[in-house]
């Protein structure tokens, strides 16, 4: 079971999001994403992997933020912030979550120092998830910015695209 974010020592990171529907927003982190509840009502948190999000409504001033209101997003092509995922296998996350609804901006695509893909959710947060590249070999041993079938240049062995990765559009 997941424990609430409240360190004994040092520090914890949680993601704030502002959002209009607080229990559909907090079922989209738990059922599509896995993480797992801590807090359910008006402010909810929800442990996802290492971290956690803190979601709430929105709301005017208050005396320690006197000049801020907090507003879910207006506009979702327009983003300041976003919350970043890494996985180890982009493949199998992206296969998964759109299983359980995520709708993906695009599928995974490789960025030269990783590969990536976007989404939102319900409220509209841009969410990044991404597989990082160590040595020009993405960590679950996608290539970085080298086409599937080409030599590794560690190697020399073709490289190969992990099972269920779309190779058509690479």
């Amino acid at each position: 079971m997941a424990r609430f974010p409240a360190p004994t020592e040092g520090i914890a990171i949680t993601h704030f999001i502002v959002s209009r529907d607080v229990e559909r927003s907090r079922r989209f982190y738990t059922e599509v994403l896995g993480g797992e509840a801590v807090l359910e009502g008006e402010l909810s948190i929800v442990a996802l992997a290492n971290g956690w999000v803190t979601i709430s409504v929105g709301g005017g001033p208050t005396e320690d933020k006197p000049t801020v209101t907090l507003v879910p997003p207006s506009d979702p092509d327009h983003a300041s912030s976003f919350l970043n995922i890494r996985v180890a296998d982009i493949a199998a996350v992206y296969k998964q979550w759109s299983a359980r609804g995520a709708q993906f901006l695009t599928p995974p695509i490789s960025r030269g120092r990783g590969i990536r893909c976007y989404m939102r959710d319900p409220d509209g947060h841009l969410i990044e998830v991404g597989q990082l590249v160590v040595r020009g070999v993405a960590t679950g041993g996608m290539p970085c910015g080298k086409p599937f079938g080409t030599a590794s240049p560690r190697s020399g062995r073709p490289i190969r695209a992990p099972l269920g990765f779309n190779t058509a559009s690479s």
